[in-house]
C-alpha cells in the first residue's frame, strides 16, 4: 500500500484567536501569580523571581485580595517588610487576570511619578504577561494604559484627580502621610473611597506605617471587622508566640559598657518557655508562622486588618533593632520615629499622662477646709454648667507649691458665693479668704457677668482660648447694658495650664508639687485626670492637644483647677517666694480686687470691635 506523507495541520489565526478568547481565564491567587510571574528588578533587597518563602507573612495578606468575601485589606506595617512589593503583586495580578479600572494613591503627585518610573514600569517590563498588555505609547506618567484597563496614579494632594474617575480597585499607600482635609474638600481617603461606590465587587487595599492613633491607618485597623497578628512557633517549645519588642533582651550597661557591643548581643527570649531565640532561628519560624485573629466581629469579615512589626523582617537583625532603640530612647523625635517605623505602633507622648491613682498619691496630712501652714495665697475656680456649678479652692505657697483645700458641686450661684466666702483659720490666729476666683463665662454669660459685677471684690469672669503665647491675658468685657461692662475679663489658655498641672502632679509631695487634702474623694480625682495630651494631625501638621480620655467622661473639676491656677497667676503666684522672710512663710494677704490693667492685644482689639462675640 502506498503511503503518503502527512503534512502538519496549521490552525488559521482567526480560529486560534477565537479559541484563546473562549479558553477559561487562568485564576491564580495573588501569591501564586507572583511566584509564577513576578520578577523583582535590580535594586530590590533580593532581585530575581519572586519567592513567597522569603516573606511568608505576606502570602495571606496578598491572597486576601483574591478572596471574594473580603472587600477591604488594611496593612499596618513598619518599614522594610515588603509591604510595597505585596501591593505591586496585587496590582500585577489583577491586570493579568481580572482587569478593571484601578487607582493607586500616594502622599503626593511627585512621589506617584517617581514610583511609576522606579517600580511600576520596571515591574511591567520584567513580567511578560503584563508587558504584552501594556500600551506604552498610549500611556502617560500618571495613567498606565493596558489592553483592557487603565491604572491611574495620583497624589493625595490633588483632590480633583481623586474625585474624577470611577474605579473598582483602590490602593492607598502610606495613608498616614496624606494631607488632612481642608475647608473646601473632604479628606483624601474619603474622596478616593467615593470613586469605588459604583462597583459592588470593589477592592480597597490600604497600607501605611502608623503615626498617631488618630491617623488613617490606625483608625482603619480599629474599625476593621477582623484584626490578625502573625504568630510563629518557638524553635524550643513549639508554642506559637507573637514577636514583641519587650522580649528582646541585651546585657546591662554595667556588664557591657558600649551600646554597640550590647546591641550585637541582643537575643529574643521566648515568652512561653524563656529559651533564647537568635536571628538564625527566624527564617524557619517565619515559614511555619500563621496569621491568627486577635479580634473578629463577624463570621465572614468584609474588612481585615493585618499588623506586623520589624521583629518579623527577614532583612533586619535583632541587633539592628536594639541598636536603633538605644540611639533613639533619649530623643523624643527619634523615639517617635522608632515607635512608628520599627514597632509599627502609633506615637503617644506619655510625659503628661495622668490618672486618678496619681491624684490620690498627692494627698497630704492636712484635712479638708484647712490651710497648709505654708499658705500665702488662696484662689478659686468655678465651672458653670447648664444646671449646676462646680467649684474648687486651692492654697498656694512658694515656688507654686499648691494644695486643693476644698471642692464641690453647687446648684446655685448663691451656694458658690457662700463657699468662696468661708473664713479660713491661720496658725497665728488670723483668718483668710479666697483672694481671687475665676468664673467661666462660656455658659449663661449674662448671669455670670451679673454675678461677677456684684462680687467684684473676689471674682472675675474668664474665657478659654488657645491662641495666645502667654498662659493668660487680661481683656475687657464690652457688653453694652451689662453691669460688668468695662470689667476685666481673663482670657485663659487651658492647654498651658493643663500642662502645668500634669507636670506638677507628677512631682512627689513637697516644694513645687500639686497636692490635695487628706481623704480626697475619687470622683474629684477622676474628673481632674479625665483628659490626656495626644498628638493629632491637623492641616498636614502634627499638633498636641488635650482631649477627653473617653467621650462620656466629666472634666469639670479639671476646668476648675485651670481657672484657679490662672487666678493665682493674675495674683502674682510666681513671685511669692520673694516675700518670704528668713525662710518663714508670710500670711495670706487680705482679699482685694485684682488690679485691672488690661493689656491691649489682637484679642482685645477684636473683642472691642465685636461686642456680641460672647
Amino acid at each position: 500500500m502506498r503511503k503518503y506523507k502527512q503534512e502538519p495541520y496549521t490552525v488559521p489565526p482567526w480560529i486560534y484567536n477565537a479559541i484563546q478568547v473562549l479558553r477559561p481565564v487562568e485564576r491564580l491567587t495573588v501569591s501564586e501569580w507572583a511566584a509564577k510571574y513576578r520578577v523583582l528588578p535590580d535594586g530590590n533587597a533580593i532581585p530575581g523571581p519572586w519567592s513567597n518563602s522569603v516573606t511568608p507573612y505576606l502570602v495571606e495578606i496578598m491572597d486576601a485580595f483574591s478572596d471574594d468575601m473580603v472587600e477591604e485589606i488594611v496593612f499596618v506595617k513598619p518599614t522594610q517588610v515588603g509591604g510595597t512589593s505585596a501591593m505591586e503583586n496585587m496590582l500585577g495580578s489583577l491586570i493579568a487576570q481580572d482587569p478593571a479600572p484601578a487607582m493607586v494613591v500616594y502622599p503626593s503627585d511627585d512621589l506617584a511619578e517617581r514610583t511609576t518610573e522606579s517600580k511600576l514600569e520596571p515591574m511591567v517590563k520584567s513580567c511578560k504577561v503584563l508587558a504584552d498588555k501594556w500600551r506604552k505609547n498610549d500611556s502617560k506618567k500618571l495613567a498606565l494604559k493596558f489592553s483592557d484597563m487603565t491604572v491611574y496614579l495620583t497624589g493625595a494632594n490633588s483632590p480633583a484627580d481623586l474625585a474624577s474617575t470611577n474605579i473598582r480597585y483602590l490602593f492607598l499607600d502610606e495613608v498616614d502621610k496624606f494631607p488632612g482635609a481642608s475647608k473646601k474638600e473632604a479628606d483624601p481617603v474619603s474622596l478616593a473611597r467615593e470613586r469605588t461606590k459604583t462597583f459592588f465587587n470593589r477592592k480597597i487595599f490600604m497600607a501605611s506605617t502608623p503615626t498617631l492613633k488618630t491617623g488613617h491607618i490606625w483608625k482603619a485597623k480599629e474599625a476593621a471587622e477582623a484584626e490578625k497578628h502573625y504568630f510563629v512557633p518557638c524553635p524550643h517549645c513549639g508554642q506559637y508566640i507573637e514577636l514583641k519588642f519587650g522580649c528582646l533582651k541585651w546585657p546591662s550597661k554595667d556588664d557591657v559598657p558600649e551600646n554597640t557591643d550590647r546591641a550585637e548581643m541582643a537575643v529574643y527570649v521566648c515568652q512561653a518557655c524563656g529559651a533564647v531565640i537568635t536571628d538564625q532561628d527566624k527564617g524557619k519560624m517565619l515559614r511555619a508562622g500563621r496569621w491568627q485573629a486577635v479580634k473578629q466581629r463577624t463570621k465572614n469579615p468584609k474588612s481585615v486588618a493585618f499588623w506586623l512589626n520589624t521583629l518579623y523582617s527577614p532583612f533586619t537583625r535583632f541587633s539592628d533593632i536594639a541598636r536603633e532603640f538605644m540611639r533613639s530612647k533619649d530623643d523624643p523625635e527619634l523615639l517617635h520615629n522608632f515607635t512608628n517605623s520599627w514597632l509599627a505602633e502609633p506615637w503617644e507622648d506619655t510625659k503628661l499622662k495622668t490618672n486618678a491613682e496619681l491624684v490620690m498619691e498627692r494627698q497630704t496630712e492636712t484635712p479638708e477646709w484647712t490651710l497648709p501652714p505654708w499658705t500665702k495665697l488662696i484662689t478659686g475656680g468655678i465651672d458653670v454648667q447648664e444646671n449646676c456649678l462646680y467649684w474648687t479652692i486651692r492654697a498656694w505657697g512658694d515656688y507654686m507649691t499648691s494644695q486643693n483645700v476644698a471642692h464641690g458641686q453647687a446648684l446655685s450661684m448663691a451656694e458658690v458665693e457662700k463657699a468662696m466666702n468661708v473664713e479660713f483659720s491661720l496658725p497665728n490666729g488670723d483668718t483668710a479668704m479666697v483672694n481671687l476666683a475665676l468664673m467661666d463665662s462660656g455658659d449663661q454669660t449674662d448671669e455670670v457677668y451679673e454675678f461677677c459685677a456684684i462680687n467684684s471684690d473676689w471674682v472675675l469672669p474668664c474665657k478659654g482660648t488657645s491662641t495666645m503665647l502667654s498662659h493668660y491675658r487680661l481683656s475687657v468685657v464690652n457688653k453694652a447694658g451689662s453691669k460688668a461692662h468695662g470689667m476685666t475679663l481673663v482670657l485663659v489658655d487651658g492647654g498651658k495650664y493643663k500642662d502645668q498641672i500634669a507636670a506638677r502632679m507628677r512631682k512627689p509631695n513637697g516644694t513645687g508639687s500639686w497636692q490635695v487634702y487628706k481623704d480626697c474623694d475619687m470622683e474629684y480625682a477622676e474628673q481632674v485626670t479625665a483628659e490626656h495630651k495626644v498628638t493629632e494631625r491637623s492641616g498636614g501638621k502634627e499638633v498636641q492637644k488635650w482631649v477627653l480620655k473617653s467621650s462620656h467622661a466629666d472634666n469639670h473639676y479639671l476646668d476648675c483647677e485651670v481657672y484657679a491656677a490662672a487666678a493665682a497667676d493674675v495674683m502674682g503666684v510666681r513671685s511669692l517666694y520673694l516675700k518670704s522672710v528668713e525662710g518663714q512663710a508670710a500670711a495670706p494677704e487680705p482679699r482685694k480686687p485684682a488690679k485691672q490693667e488690661p493689656q491691649q492685644s489682637q484679642e482685645e482689639n477684636w473683642i472691642n470691635q465685636n461686642d456680641t462675640w460672647i
